[in-house]
């Protein structure tokens, strides 16, 4: 703890979760660091829960101010429709749900904090998990000059000693029995770990999952859906044009319902450890393989290449946490550019777990030609021209073989 710097801390805006550890950040931040006023900040990102419950357990453990924010439509605008232009998933895995959802958090916490003169920012991360490195490199881009403030980090404290802690100061340890799991919920999804989770070749029980259905409990008829496209973004299923949020949200139930959407994966963390983690994203991994694949026929064969590349340093940077950052701006314009000729729709069946392309097509920018892909009396495609195109295109591995062949005699 840097006491020399602590002791000009008066004010400090908390990122609050209504947990043990956030909730007894609060009388920690104010009698071991010896802030006067702790200002909470709940941000709604469409995880369910009643947040105005958890305002008020932020009040009752000590808080001076409990701000609730509703970052819904910003969550899915700015960061979720930008993950599904990019294609993002990290190690071809991970659609960046949980990780999309700090950097908002972490700029709206500096925001109060400029807003109700505060000297510092706080969070209640580990210094294992991912979190604490995407909310630092956040907070350092927006507001380098605001003091982060890690309790997690530099307490020591095991959760029953937390829970000990809090129960000095008013705070009333969980009645229900604890989970053994760690457990993330947003809008995109959910993601879980810990628990049986922590041995690899355990099977992840069913009784985690909230979003998507077995396969065995799954319909079993197949349903065919259209994912409709502007710009590179989604903005109808069905024929039905929906708000990005209601778009999210009925890919969401859809997929979910016919099982697509689970994520079982080892995980390379920033800090230098793998971990096993579930992911539940049905919404976010149909709506990113309709995208891709509406790009397999709206994009040239150099542009889909080199846009791979960015798209998997994209979402290497955003899992890393360096969303406020020249080189991911770089990108993102990059992959703007290409976005203005995907348009389209996309034909998809789920069933039983999987969601499988069976179509794909768009009006006015298809690279596909069926005069020319056509094997049919209608075929337009000069089939003499292909002898000399093929002698040129192998003319410098016809050489090499020439001169290898010379050498072995």
């Amino acid at each position: 703890m840097e006491q020399i710097q602590m002791q000009q801390v008066k004010k400090v805006v908390l990122a609050y979760s209504g947990g043990v550890d956030t909730s007894v950040c609060i009388p920690y931040l104010k009698n071991e660091y010896g802030i006067s006023e702790v200002v909470t900040f709940v941000a709604d990102l469409g995880q369910g829960e009643d947040l105005e419950l958890i305002r008020q357990k932020a009040l009752n453990s000590g808080a001076s101010q409990s701000i609730v924010g509703n970052l819904v439509n910003s969550f899915v605008e700015k960061y979720a429709f930008p993950a599904i232009r990019a294609n993002a998933l990290y190690l071809d895995k991970y659609p960046l749900s949980t990780a999309l959802a700090r950097p908002l958090i972490a700029e709206n916490l500096v925001n109060i904090a400029r807003e109700i003169n505060a000297d510092a920012v706080a969070h209640g991360c580990t210094g294992k998990g991912n979190d604490q490195v995407r909310f630092d490199l956040a907070i350092n881009a927006l507001g380098p000059d605001l003091k982060i403030i890690t309790p997690a980090r530099e307490w020591n404290m095991s959760r029953e000693e937390a829970i000990v802690y809090g129960e000095k100061f008013g705070i009333p340890a969980p009645v229900s029995k604890k989970s053994p799991y760690s457990i993330d919920v947003n809008l995109l999804g959910r993601s879980i770990e810990a628990g049986i989770l922590e041995d690899p070749m355990q099977e992840a029980p069913e009784d985690i999952f909230a979003m998507t259905s077995s396969i065995y409990n799954s319909p079993d008829s197949p349903q065919d859906i259209e994912i409709v496209f502007k710009n590179g973004f989604p903005v109808g299923i069905n024929d039905e044009f929906l708000t990005p949020v209601e778009i999210i949200q009925k890919a969401n139930n859809l997929s979910g319902a016919h099982g697509f959407g689970r994520i079982d994966m080892i995980e390379d963390r920033v800090v230098g450890i793998k971990s096993r983690e579930i992911y539940e994203t049905p919404g976010l991994l149909l709506l990113i393989k309709a995208h891709k694949e509406l790009e397999s026929i709206t994009l040239n064969p150099d542009v889909v290449d080199f846009k791979g590349i960015v798209e998997k340093k994209w979402g290497q940077l955003v899992y890393q946490g360096f969303w406020f950052g020249p080189l991911k701006d770089s990108l993102e314009a990059f992959i703007s550019s290409t976005q203005t000729s995907v348009n389209g729709r996309v034909k998809i069946r789920l069933h039983k777990g999987n969601a499988t392309v069976i179509g794909r097509m768009s009006e006015n920018n298809s690279l596909y030609r069926e005069d020319l892909a056509t094997y049919s009396k209608d075929d337009v495609f000069n089939h003499s021209l292909a002898e000399g195109f093929i002698y040129m295109w192998g003319m410098s591995n016809k050489i090499w073989a020439e001169l290898n062949s010379k050498t072995k005699d």
